[in-house]
């Protein structure tokens, strides 16, 4: 596979977890609240485990809490955040730590509609022997409520007010009515939710006022709200956690320099510095400088010198890769990034040296290029 879900990659550290769980487990849950913390932000000396268990999403010890907690209560469970600040990943290390299913999942858009929520029809079968439960075609959510297992929606206020409102009788009801099939008092004109069955919704905080929450929504959902980590030394290992995960997929050995791993951050903790000070959106660059961003930075230049430079990664080709990877909208980001590297990089340069000259030049060639 391109790329495993958390169940499958992490199998052996399920079982093993699973394997010396004592502690309670609300429902049908696989593991009970205490080891799904330990699996999610990993383990350390008190916890007593003969194995070490590697932190996999790195944030708030809190945050995680409060969506275990949620997650065994009878609500549903909504992620907001910046964009790439992590939301979909916890949301799949949680579900696969919960019911070892994190693909059940419905992807919020303009063009979804209530029948990717409930269940739609497979049209050849219905032609041929009507209407049943056989020609039905659940949804993601309908078969997490059938399995009483985690169910995702991604991007929830992408979807429109009617889809949106379609999750409103599932997380108060429990149930989905099918008014199509006749109700024979064998209630198989209705899905009932099993215990364990639950909601991770993520949002994108800057998705404010596409398509709103109602309030009855709301009240259905825990919020949790993730914030952007602004920490170097926490952003750092996240970098690093996912880079290793690149160089291992991609069989790449090629050595990320601490020097050049600092740069990266301390680029980026200027970029939103000035982002925060602007005036105006046309201050600001489109990108939301997150750290999935970063990580995409450092991805598009580990590749780039791999395959096309002598396999090492160097400052010049950082700097190429920030810049066309941030400039979304000519000329004013590019506008942006020459002032930030006349003004900022410039003088750290001339005063700090080391590999920020190399950086300068290659941030230069790179909006040249593109202007």
């Amino acid at each position: 596979m391109l790329r495993a879900p958390a169940e499958t990659k992490y199998a052996e550290e399920l079982d093993y977890l699973e394997s010396i769980d004592k502690g309670p487990k609300p429902f049908s849950w696989r593991l009970s609240p205490r080891m799904v913390r330990i699996f999610v932000l990993g383990s350390e000396r008190s916890d007593g485990l003969d194995r070490e268990i590697p932190q996999k999403w790195f944030g708030d010890r809190s945050f995680v809490e409060r969506a275990i907690v949620t997650l065994a209560s009878d609500r549903g469970l909504l992620l907001i955040g910046d964009p790439g600040t992590g939301k979909s990943w916890l949301a799949e290390l949680l579900a696969a730590a919960v019911c070892r299913n994190s693909t059940l999942v419905v992807q919020g858009t303009a063009g979804t509609t209530e029948d990717h929520i409930k269940y739609s029809w497979n049209v050849s079968m219905v032609i041929a022997k009507g209407q049943s439960r056989e020609s039905m075609i659940p949804s993601p959510i309908m078969t997490a409520m059938e399995q009483g297992v985690i169910g995702r929606f991604e991007e929830l206020t992408r979807s429109t007010s009617d889809v949106q409102d379609a999750l409103i009788s599932i997380l108060s009801e429990k149930y989905v009515s099918i008014p199509e099939l006749p109700d024979d008092g064998n209630s198989d004109n209705i899905v009932f939710a099993q215990p364990g069955f639950s909601i991770i919704a993520t949002a994108n905080s800057r998705d404010r006022g596409v398509n709103d929450l109602s309030s009855a929504l709301k009240r259905r959902f825990n919020f949790v709200r993730i914030p952007v980590v602004t920490n170097k030394n926490s952003e750092a290992e996240i970098v690093r956690f996912r880079t290793t995960e690149l160089l291992r997929r991609h069989q790449i050995e090629l050595e990320v320099p601490p020097t050049l791993l600092d740069i990266l951050l301390q680029s980026f903790a200027d970029l939103r510095a000035a982002a925060a000070s602007a005036t105006s959106d046309d201050q600001k660059l489109e990108s939301a400088l997150s750290t999935a961003e970063q990580i995409g930075v450092l991805e598009d230049a580990i590749l780039h010198s791999n395959f096309f430079g002598d396999r090492e990664l160097r400052a010049q080709t950082l700097a190429g890769s920030l810049v066309t990877s941030l400039a979304r909208r000519s000329p004013e980001d590019l506008a942006i990034l020459n002032k930030y590297l006349h003004g900022v990089v410039e003088p750290r340069s001339k005063k700090d040296g080391g590999e920020w000259p190399e950086f300068l030049e290659g941030g230069r060639q790179a909006i040249a290029t593109l202007s």
